[in-house]
């Protein structure tokens, strides 16, 4: 299993650790003796590595389809159009189920089908189901059928826990009971998304990866360890760099932002302390993702707020009014060389992808550990990071 942020709470859990009742989010102080009986591997939160395990997917997946949508850092969108029948297709993903698991070490489950909605809810049973060997294939309606009868109707993507609430109180409890439903009905109880939802799960295919809304905000945060911290120095270097990790995210969804929030509050739970709390937010005069543009930002909003005598124990930086960045409005003010920034964030994206995370980063930045992790249980960086390469020795 894996933990949150400072080795907080449980986010991650394999299907063993699911079988000795570990839930999701629950706090890790709470069942450590339990996992440690059990001899369940604890491991604190490795982005670099899940980031770059990821790519390394995606890219034998982009080998094996002329269209490959990549969806999340764990999930991926094929078109298998035309590329042989019910047989060849699932025998093609099997081969590649196999390859992509021998080449990373991960293991993958697909689902077959005409929709999205369809395939991630296959995937989901090629994953539970070891028998269909990492590939489930709905290609008719009796499959359909079968499927949506077993699916809990919280399960079913864009619908969610919040709505399967509202659905179950209509007596909607599986995906089959909502495609019961007549469209005007879904169409008043969960709008046009809910209908396009309910088209797919009918076997209609009308949902687009470049039509998803992109997210509405972006947040970069972490609580500091002991009784926080009391430096401008230290705060703003965390700020810097939480900054600098929305402006990368930005930069990957292909979008910008035109507001910036930064925060800092010392703890909430100690009354026999001084409290204090930051909190403020800018605009920019143009959308931007730009690392230096939104760096400078949120440290000067942290630097003009701050005060001493106080120890901050959490902060954060949230960008927000986001827009995609190839429909940005400009403006006739505008001293900065957008066309020069941009391809100067690419050349040093590229130079942090091959060398590390953060090979390149701004002096603000620092390399302090004061406001780090507490991660007793990491992994090592094992194709990020050359001291941490896997040694092998032949005899």
């Amino acid at each position: 299993m894996v933990l949150s942020n400072n080795d907080g709470c449980i986010i991650a859990r394999s299907e063993e650790s699911k079988a000795l009742g570990i839930k999701m989010g629950e706090p890790f102080y709470q069942v450590k003796d339990m996992l440690e009986r059990n001899g369940v591997a604890v491991f604190s939160s490795n982005y670099n590595l899940y980031g770059d395990m990821s790519r390394r997917v995606m890219s034998l997946l982009s080998t094996y389809t002329p269209k490959l949508d990549i969806y999340s850092i764990d999930e991926a969108f094929l078109d298998l159009s035309g590329m042989g029948n019910a047989d060849t297709l699932t025998n093609y993903c099997k081969s590649m189920v196999k390859d992509i698991t021998k080449g990373t070490g991960i293991p993958i489950s697909l689902g077959i089908a005409p929709t999205k909605t369809l395939a991630k809810m296959a995937s989901k049973f090629a994953k539970k189901y070891r028998g269909y060997e990492g590939v489930c294939l709905i290609d008719s309606d009796e499959k359909r059928e079968k499927a949506l009868r077993l699916f809990p109707i919280e399960d079913v993507w864009g619908i969610g826990r919040r709505h399967a609430k509202k659905l179950a109180y209509h007596g909607i409890h599986t995906a089959w009971d909502l495609t019961q439903r007549s469209e005007s009905w879904i169409r008043r109880e969960l709008t046009v998304t809910g209908v396009h939802t309910w088209k797919e799960l009918m076997g209609e295919s009308c949902i687009s990866i470049e039509e998803l809304p992109h997210k509405k905000s972006i947040c970069t945060s972490r609580s500091f360890p002991g009784i926080g911290l009391d430096r401008l120095r230290d705060v703003e270097e965390a700020v810097a760099n939480f900054a600098a990790s929305c402006s990368r995210k930005l930069r990957e969804a292909h979008t910008a932002c035109s507001s910036i929030t930064v925060f800092a509050y010392t703890s909430r739970f100690r009354m026999d302390v001084p409290q204090h709390c930051i909190y403020r937010s800018v605009n920019f005069t143009v959308p931007t993702n730009d690392i230096r543009e939104i760096i400078s930002a949120a440290v000067k909003i942290l630097q003009e707020d701050w005060k001493e005598g106080f120890h901050y124990k959490k902060a954060g930086v949230i960008v927000w009014n986001i827009c995609e960045d190839r429909a940005i409005q400009s403006n006739l003010f505008d001293c900065i060389n957008r066309a020069k920034q941009s391809a100067l964030a690419k050349a040093v994206d590229e130079v942090n992808r091959k060398n590390g995370h953060d090979t390149i980063r701004m002096a603000v930045q620092g390399y302090g550990e004061n406001w780090k992790l507490r991660n007793e249980y990491v992994s090592k960086q094992y194709t990020t990071n050359i001291r941490d390469v896997i040694i092998a020795k032949a005899k």
